[in-house]
C-alpha cells in the first residue's frame, strides 16, 4: 500500500469475486450465480434506444425504473430506491443504518463483513446451526440492525416468511435487511411485510433472475423515510448513481413478466435435476431455493479434489474454502444442457475418481 493509505483502512480484507475468465470458449461457467440467459428482447430493445443519449446525464431520480419496480411489487415509488447493484444499497445501509453495529450470521454473503469494516461498524457474528439453518432466536435482544440473506448464500437455504416476521416483531425499533438477490427462485419475498413493519428493508437485484448482472442495477423496498435516508445518502455521494442504459434496462426487465417466468421456470426446473442427479452420485445437496446448489460431503471425493477434477473439464464453480463450508462447492444453475454435462462429467469422476 501507498504512504497515503489511510491507516484505519490497514485491516480491510476485500471480498473476494467469483473468476470471471477473460476466455470463455468451451467453458461452463457455473462460479458466480448469473443467469445462463440474456435479457430480454424488450430489454436489449430499451437499450439500444437509450444509448442514442448517452451525451447527456441519467436521471438523478430513476423515475422510471422506480415506478416500474413500484408497480411490480405493489407499493408506491417513494418506498422503492434503485442502486447501481444490491451491493451499493447495502453499503448505503452499513454506511448510515447500523448505528448500533450489524448482526448476521457466520455463513453468509461475504460483502457484509467487509461493509463492516469499511465503515467502522461494529459488528455481531451468530453461527448457524449444524444443518446451516437459521435461527431467530438468536437474534433476539440485539441491538445491531439485522440482515438475512434470504435464500442464503452460498447454503440456498430459505429462512420462511413466518420466521422473518417473527424477527421483525421481536424489537420494532430495530431495523432488519432481508437481502433477497435470490428470492424469485422458490420463496416468497418479503415486501408484502413492508406496509406493516416500519423496521424491514427489502433489498433486490436485478442480476440474478432478471439477467442483468452486467448492467449493476439493484433495488430497496422500505417505509417511505427510510428510503429517504438513502437517497440522501446517494445525492451525497453520486446523484447519478445509475447510468441511463441500466435505468432503461430496469424498466423493461419489470416490464416483461412473461420472459422474467419463464426464465425462473426453467431455472428451477434445471435445479431439480441436476439436485437428483448429484445425490444419486452420492453427494449431499443442500435444499436450495436459489440459482445454485450447495453441494459436498462426497464419500470419496473432497470438494477442492471435486472443484479441480471439474475444473479439468472446463466446469467452472465456486470454491471457497472457508471454515466449515470447505467440503462443499457452490454450483450456479445453467441450462439444461449444461446441467446434463455437469451430470456426466461428474459420474464419470465419481466412477473413476482413484484413477485421476
Amino acid at each position: 500500500m501507498s504512504i497515503f493509505f489511510d491507516k484505519k483502512l490497514n485491516s480491510l480484507t476485500p471480498y473476494t469475486p467469483g473468476e470471471q475468465p477473460k476466455e470463455t470458449k468451451g467453458l461452463i461457467k457455473l462460479n458466480t450465480n448469473e443467469s445462463p440467459f440474456p435479457p430480454s428482447s424488450k430489454v436489449i430493445d430499451a437499450i439500444n434506444e437509450a444509448s442514442k443519449n448517452l451525451n447527456l446525464y441519467s436521471d438523478p431520480t430513476c423515475s422510471r425504473g422506480v415506478a416500474a419496480t413500484a408497480a411490480f411489487y405493489g407499493v408506491e415509488s417513494q418506498n422503492v430506491f434503485l442502486g447501481n447493484g444490491s451491493d451499493e444499497v447495502l453499503a448505503f445501509v452499513f454506511h448510515g443504518l447500523c448505528r448500533d453495529g450489524a448482526v448476521f450470521a457466520d455463513i453468509t454473503y461475504g460483502f457484509y463483513n467487509v461493509f463492516a469494516s469499511m465503515f467502522g461498524v461494529k459488528q455481531k457474528i451468530i453461527p448457524l446451526g449444524n444443518d446451516f439453518l437459521i435461527d431467530v432466536d438468536d437474534y433476539n435482544g440485539l441491538k445491531g440492525t439485522v440482515f438475512i440473506a434470504n435464500p442464503n448464500a452460498p447454503t440456498g437455504i430459505l429462512l420462511p416468511l413466518g420466521e422473518i416476521e417473527k424477527l421483525l416483531a421481536q424489537d420494532q425499533n430495530r431495523l432488519v435487511v432481508i437481502d433477497e438477490a435470490y428470492i424469485d427462485f422458490g420463496g416468497e419475498s418479503a415486501v408484502n411485510l413492508v406496509e406493516k413493519y416500519n423496521n424491514l428493508l427489502v433489498v433486490q437485484t436485478f442480476s440474478k433472475s432478471r439477467s442483468l448482472a452486467g448492467a449493476r442495477l439493484g433495488f430497496a423496498i422500505a417505509e417511505k423515510s427510510i428510503i429517504a435516508d438513502l437517497n440522501r445518502m446517494k445525492y451525497t455521494f453520486n446523484p447519478y448513481n445509475v447510468n441511463s442504459v441500466s435505468l432503461a434496462a430496469a424498466k423493461a426487465a419489470m416490464e416483461d413478466t412473461e420472459y422474467f417466468d419463464e426464465c425462473r421456470r426453467t431455472i428451477i426446473k434445471n435445479r431439480e435435476y441436476i439436485t437428483k442427479e448429484l445425490k444419486s452420485l452420492g453427494f449431499c445437496v443442500l435444499d436450495s431455493h436459489a440459482n445454485f446448489v450447495f453441494v459436498g460431503k462426497h464419500p470419496k471425493i473432497k470438494a477442492a479434489d471435486y472443484y479441480g477434477l471439474l475444473r479439468d473439464n472446463n466446469i467452472l464453480v465456486r470454491y471457497f474454502g472457508a471454515e466449515r463450508i470447505d467440503d462443499f462447492v457452490r454450483i450456479s444453475i445453467g441450462t439444461s444442457e449444461q446441467m446434463e454435462r455437469l451430470a456426466e462429467v461428474t459420474r464419470i469422476i465419481t466412477d473413476n475418481f482413484k484413477t485421476f
